[in-house]
């Protein structure tokens, strides 16, 4: 029997947008895909007409798409979410029993996801820990905040790779709250690049280059990454039907590659020989 195609076609007639979904990790239970940036993961409560990514995989499904038609595919859902900007691993059941599993696995505070994400600043301590709950905004729709009324929210931080002003850091989240990583980093001081919902900025190669960037007239200056520098890298779970551990990794996206060239050359703190130097995960940049 032919193997399956290692990517989904997406497309939405509406928008005419069109995207290649890699698939990372695939069994008879399991679906594990690469979720791009600025790309609903479900559908939008205020503006459900938008695109987003189990619609268009459903819609699929229910077209018998050459994907799903060789894969065989009747059922499809989300075992969690990914934020519209964030890239990384969305895991998928293939039925109804493997579903409530996983919602049972990811609804635990048994940390099982790990992120990386580019802030702004550099921490003092190598590891750090982020206890604080989190509440919808009162003033802004879809926005999170701090409160000490809010759901029980945890993240534990590592630094990967420290830069002048900007840090690679391992965001393994202990609980699932909607923007978690995100409200947490601006609360500690280190809003990720990109995020201009909670205090981010873009990462610009003349602010890494400084005095030696030159911008030929007429042009604009586009970030090194275009939206939000938060990426699922890891997954680490037991299988829903055999409970034998899975392990599911996300190569990191190109801009997110180029952007750490760039800091490894221009923007390495004194004191720090040589040009690279080994993340978690990351791939090198082209």
């Amino acid at each position: 029997m032919k193997p399956a195609s290692p990517v989904i076609k997406l497309s939405s007639p509406a928008t005419r947008e069109f995207w290649e979904i890699e698939v990372l990790f695939e069994d008879a239970q399991l679906l594990a895909i690469s979720k791009p940036a600025r790309l609903l993961t479900s559908p939008d409560r205020y503006d459900p007409n938008r695109p987003n990514l189990m619609r268009l995989l459903l819609d699929g499904v229910a077209a018998g798409k050459p994907w799903a038609k060789e894969r065989g595919l009747t059922y499809l859902a989300n075992a969690h979410r990914l934020d519209f900007e964030t890239t990384g691993i969305l895991l998928l059941a293939k039925d109804r029993p493997s579903l409530v599993t996983l919602a049972n696995h990811f609804g635990s505070e048994t940390p099982h996801k790990r992120y990386l994400a580019l802030v702004r600043g550099t921490p003092e301590a190598d590891e750090f820990t982020v206890d604080q709950p989190l509440a919808q905004d009162n003033y802004e729709i879809g926005k999170m905040r701090v409160s000490r009324t809010g759901k029980k929210s945890v993240t534990d931080f590592r630094v990967v790779e420290r830069f002048t002003g900007c840090t690679l850091l391992e965001c393994r989240p202990r609980t699932g709250r909607t923007h978690q990583i995100r409200v947490h980093l601006k609360y500690a001081g280190h809003p990720i690049y990109g995020d201009m919902v909670y205090d981010g900025e873009w990462l610009l190669l003349s602010v890494i280059k400084r005095g030696d960037y030159r911008l030929k007239p007429g042009r604009e200056e586009r970030p090194l990454i275009g939206s939000l520098a938060l990426h699922a890298a890891q997954l680490d779970l037991p299988h829903p039907a055999t409970g034998a551990p899975v392990h599911i990794e996300a190569p990191t996206p190109r801009e997110f590659n180029v952007a750490l060239k760039y800091l490894r050359r221009y923007a390495r703190p004194e004191g720090i020989p040589g040009e690279t130097s080994t993340p978690a995960n990351p791939g090198e940049a082209e």
